[in-house]
C-alpha cells in the first residue's frame, strides 16, 4: 500500500470517527475534554511562563539571556528523562486503572517513586560534581561572560532535579486516574512563584541569571512539595502515596515501569542530544543568532504545546481503553483527539505569529535578532500546521499500547539523519543561518509523519503488552 491510499484510508477513519456515538464510549466527549482543558492550560501556561522567563533575563543583557538559553538545553535534557519516567507511570497506571485493579495501581506508583528518585538525585549528584567539564564539552569555546554565567545557573537549576522529577511522576499518577485539573492548578501557582520571583531577584535585588535560577529552584521545591502532600491523602484520588519509608524495591514492576520509561526516556535523550548538537553549531554563528534562535525556540514551544497537552491527555484515554481490553475505542481516540490538536495547532500556530514581533520587542532585543527571528517563526507558522500533528500525537497514544520501541527507533533516527545532519549541513556549508535548524526539523515532522501514519493504519501498535500478570 502506498503512502497516497495510507493517506486516503486514515482520512476515511478519521470522517468514520466523527460519526460514532459518544454515550458508548468510556469517556464522553465532555469526559474527554475536562481532561484535555487543564492539560493543554497547564502546558501552555509552562511554555507562556518560560517565555516570561526570558524577557526578563534578555533585560539583564545578550550573554545572560545566551546562558540561560544554552543550560536549558542540557536541563530540558534531564528533564525530559523525567518525563519518559511519567510516561511510564502514566501508562503502567492508567492500564491498571482500566481493569480495575487499583491496588495493582498503587503497587506500581510506589516503585515509580522509589524509582524516580533514585534516578533524579543521581543525576543531580552527577551536575553538581562535573558541571565544569561538561558545560565546556558541550558548549565548546563560548564568550567568557556567557559560560561565567552558565555555571551560575546550571549550577543552582541542577539542585532543582528531584523536585521536578516527583513533580512529573506525581501529576502523572492523578492524570492516570483522569484527574488533571489539580496537577494544573499546582503548575499554574508554580509557575506565577517563579515569575513573581524573577522579578524580585532579576531587578529588585540585580541579581542577574543567578536571580532566575533561585525563583525556579524555589517553584519546583513547592510543585514537589504540594503534589505529595496531596497524594499521602487517602480518599482523594484512586492512588495514594505515603509510608515512604515502608516502600521496598519491587523488581518485576520496576522493570515493567522501565520497559515503557527506557525507550522513552532513548527518544527523549535522543532527541536532546541532537538539539544539543545543532545548539553547538547554532552557538558558533554569533551572539545575535544564539538570542534569535532561543526566542523562535520559545514561539515553537508555544505554538505546539497545547497539542503537546492532547497527546498527554491521550496517554491516560487510550491506556484506560487497552487495561480494559476495548481496542476499537483505543483507535476510535486516536483519531478523535489527533483531529482536535490539528485544530489547536492551527490556531496556536497563528496566535504566536501575532504576538512575536511585540513580544521580541518587548524583550528589547536587538534588530539584527528581530529580523532573524521574525523569518523563522513565519517558516513554522506555514509548515507547521501540515506536517506536525501525524508526526507526534498518533504516537502517544501507540505508546499507551506499549508500542514504544517503535517509536523510539523512528524518532531517533529520523532526528538524527534529518534533523541534525541536515541542520548541521545547512549551517556550515550554506549562508541560511539558524534557518537551518527549522529545515531539518520539517523534514524530520515529514517524515515520522509518514511513518507513523502507516504504523497505525496497519494495527501492528496493538499488539504489545505492558501488564502481562500480576501478584
Amino acid at each position: 500500500m502506498n503512502q497516497v491510499q495510507k493517506q486516503a484510508k486514515l482520512t476515511k477513519r478519521l470522517y468514520d470517527a466523527s460519526k460514532i456515538d459518544w454515550e458508548h464510549l468510556a469517556f464522553t466527549k465532555k469526559g474527554l475534554w475536562m481532561l484535555m482543558i487543564p492539560v493543554m492550560v497547564e502546558q501552555f501556561l509552562n511554555s507562556l511562563m518560560g517565555m516570561a522567563d526570558t524577557m526578563m533575563v534578555s533585560h539583564v543583557g545578550s550573554a545572560a539571556m545566551s546562558a540561560v538559553s544554552l543550560v536549558d538545553s542540557i536541563n530540558v535534557l534531564v528533564i525530559q528523562v523525567f518525563a519518559a519516567l511519567a510516561t511510564g507511570a502514566a501508562i503502567i497506571c492508567a492500564q491498571y486503572l482500566g481493569r480495575g485493579d487499583i491496588p495493582g495501581a498503587n503497587r506500581a506508583a510506589q516503585q515509580i517513586f522509589l524509582t524516580v528518585l533514585v534516578i533524579s538525585v543521581g543525576l543531580m549528584a552527577v551536575g553538581l560534581i562535573f558541571y565544569h567539564p561538561l558545560l565546556h564539552f558541550v558548549f565548546g569555546e563560548v564568550e567568557p561572560t556567557v559560560m561565567d554565567n552558565s555555571i551560575t545557573y546550571f549550577i543552582i537549576t541542577v539542585i532543582s532535579y528531584p523536585f521536578i522529577a516527583l513533580f512529573n511522576a506525581g501529576a502523572a499518577f492523578y492524570r492516570s486516574g483522569g484527574d488533571s485539573k489539580f496537577p494544573m492548578k499546582v503548575s499554574t501557582i508554580s509557575n506565577i512563584m517563579n515569575v513573581v520571583g524573577n522579578g524580585i531577584l532579576i531587578f529588585g535585588c540585580n541579581m542577574g541569571v543567578e536571580g532566575a535560577a533561585v525563583s525556579t529552584l524555589i517553584s519546583r521545591v513547592f510543585c514537589a512539595v504540594v503534589i505529595l502532600a496531596y497524594l499521602a491523602k487517602e480518599g482523594r484520588h484512586p492512588i495514594v502515596l505515603n509510608h515512604y519509608f515502608s516502600i521496598r524495591p519491587d523488581f518485576r514492576l520496576i522493570a515493567m515501569a522501565l520497559a515503557i520509561g527506557i525507550p522513552s526516556g532513548i527518544e527523549n535523550g535522543m532527541f536532546q542530544f541532537g538539539k544539543l548538537a545543532i545548539q553547538s553549531t547554532v552557538s558558533t554563528l554569533g551572539t545575535a543568532n544564539i538570542a534569535a534562535q532561543a526566542m523562535t525556540i520559545i514561539f515553537e514551544n508555544v505554538n505546539g504545546i497545547a497539542g503537546i497537552g492532547i497527546g498527554i491527555a491521550m496517554m491516560t484515554v487510550v491506556g484506560q481503553c487497552i487495561g480494559a481490553g476495548k481496542r476499537e475505542e483505543a483507535r476510535y481516540y486516536i483519531c478523535r483527539m489527533s483531529l482536535y490538536a490539528e485544530y489547536v495547532i492551527i490556531a496556536t500556530c497563528l496566535l504566536v505569529f501575532a504576538c512575536a514581533r511585540p513580544v521580541m520587542l518587548l524583550a528589547h532585543m536587538e534588530p539584527e535578532s528581530v529580523e532573524i527571528c521574525f523569518r523563522m517563526t513565519l517558516a513554522i507558522t506555514i509548515v507547521k500546521p501540515l506536517v506536525w500533528t501525524l508526526s507526534f500525537i498518533p504516537a502517544y497514544g501507540m505508546r499507551a499500547a506499549g508500542d514504544v520501541r517503535f517509536s523510539m527507533i523512528v524518532s531517533t533516527c529520523t532526528m538524527w539523519f534529518c534533523r541534525v545532519a541536515l541542520s548541521i549541513f545547512l549551517m556550515r556549508t550554506t549562508d541560511v543561518g539558524p534557518m537551518g535548524v527549522w529545515i531539518g526539523m520539517f523534514a524530520d515532522w515529514t517524515v515520522r509523519g509518514c511513518i507513523f501514519s502507516g504504523r497505525y493504519l496497519s494495527g501492528a501498535w496493538l499488539k504489545k503488552q505492558v501488564i502481562k500478570t500480576d501478584h
